[in-house]
Parts: C-alpha cells; sequence; structure tokens
C-alpha cells in the first residue's frame, strides 16, 4: 500500500508558486469526481455540471495525506441531496483526505466551482500563505486554508468559515457517502476497512451511516 503523507508545518519559504496540492477531504478524494472539476462535466450521483478549468490536465500526481482536525458534515448539498462534508482544522482528530498536485491556475479555477462563481480568475496567494488562512468570501467553501507543505508545494483547501460546534450536522447521502468513501480507498493508503470505520463515524453520519451501510454504499453502482 502506498504511505500516507504528513504535511510540513514550516518549508516554505522557498515554495515554487506555480504548485499547489489541493487536499480533497470530501467528494474530491475521489478521481472522477475532480476530473469534472478539470476537464468539465457532470459525476456520477450528482446533480450539477461544471464548467471545468482554462487548464484540463490531470493532476501531476496525488497522494493520500492526514490532516489533523475533524471533518464533518453539515448544511444541505445542491449537488447531492444531503450533508457535505466541511473541515475543521482547530478540532482534535485526523482527517484523511487526498491531496492532488495542481497548477496555481488550476487550483483557482477549482475553488472558483466550488464557490459557484465562473472559473477564469487566479487567486492572490498571499495571505493564506503568509497567514494560514484567507477568507475569499462568506459562503461555504470560500474560507481558504493552508495545511502545510509537500515538496517545497503549498497543501491548500476549502471549508466554511464557521466552526464545526456551531452548526448542525446533516445525514449524507448514499451517494456522497459512496464517492467519499472510494475515493479515500483509491489513493491507496487505508484498507476497505479502514476507511468504512472513518466515514462511518464522522460528525453527521454517526448514528445514521453503520459501518456495514457504509461498505454497502460504497460497493454499489453509482447512480447515473
Amino acid at each position: 500500500m502506498d504511505a500516507v503523507r504528513v504535511p510540513e508545518t514550516a518549508g516554505g519559504g522557498r515554495c515554487d508558486p506555480g504548485r499547489v496540492w489541493y487536499a480533497a477531504y470530501g467528494s474530491n478524494t475521489q478521481g472522477e469526481r475532480l476530473a469534472c472539476y478539470l476537464r468539465g462535466g457532470r459525476p456520477a450521483g450528482a446533480r450539477r455540471t461544471y464548467p471545468g478549468c482554462r487548464d484540463r490536465r490531470p493532476p501531476a500526481e496525488s497522494a493520500a495525506v492526514e490532516l489533523p482536525g475533524e471533518m464533518y458534515l453539515a448544511t444541505r448539498s445542491s449537488v447531492w441531496g444531503g450533508g457535505c462534508a466541511y473541515y475543521d482544522a482547530e478540532a482534535a482528530g485526523r482527517v484523511l483526505a487526498r491531496a492532488h498536485l495542481l497548477t496555481a491556475g488550476q487550483f483557482a479555477d477549482l475553488a472558483a466551482q466550488e464557490m459557484h462563481r465562473p472559473p477564469g480568475t487566479d487567486l492572490d496567494l498571499t495571505e493564506v500563505l503568509t497567514h494560514g488562512r484567507s477568507a475569499l468570501g462568506p459562503g461555504r467553501y470560500e474560507t481558504l486554508l493552508c495545511a502545510g507543505w509537500l515538496d517545497g508545494a503549498p497543501v491548500l483547501t476549502l471549508t466554511a468559515p464557521w466552526r464545526m460546534r456551531d452548526v448542525t450536522w446533516t445525514v449524507p447521502t448514499a451517494a456522497y457517502v459512496r464517492c467519499v468513501g472510494t475515493g479515500l480507498v483509491a489513493a491507496g493508503a487505508w484498507d476497505a476497512a479502514t476507511v468504512v470505520a472513518y466515514v462511518a463515524a464522522r460528525p453527521g453520519a454517526a448514528g445514521h451511516w453503520s459501518p456495514r451501510a457504509v461498505r454497502e454504499a460504497m460497493a454499489a453502482p453509482a447512480a447515473r
């Protein structure tokens, strides 16, 4: 199995500003889903078609990473119909994630699509690289975080401006559970049993999704 990588907390002083590791902890752990952000298209089980990036190439590399904090499920997704994943970097715990090495322009276009904005405008990463956090807006995925560094490139992710404790948790749909679970298994660092237990225990899923139900959702064919 592939090794899990843990981002370094320092080392960005001489980073390559053209490369960014995008740390996906929700549906974009799945390659098919991420490809719709990059080249355009509609993921299986989703309700939205994405325009894609200016640069439609696949990630140069992907790696399994673990981040400090907690992944929880909240709000209601217009794409999936149930709760969607958010990252609370200040909570206790560990987050299983998949980091995709993109150009800075690809990351900017991906972030724009997450924020329901048209792609095509580069991001100024100065604030997030200096302070670890940047508010791009008040919306669900408009808070940009730097989770550390890998190979001289920043590990960036998107989340909500609130803390996990400040919002009501929401049960995810089977399509979303399948997408997150299969994406994490495909990262190659965790076996299916580890991923099943992890997904079932996340706030919003816990008490509603048993490990058996998560396993069955992951094994089911994707809805079209």
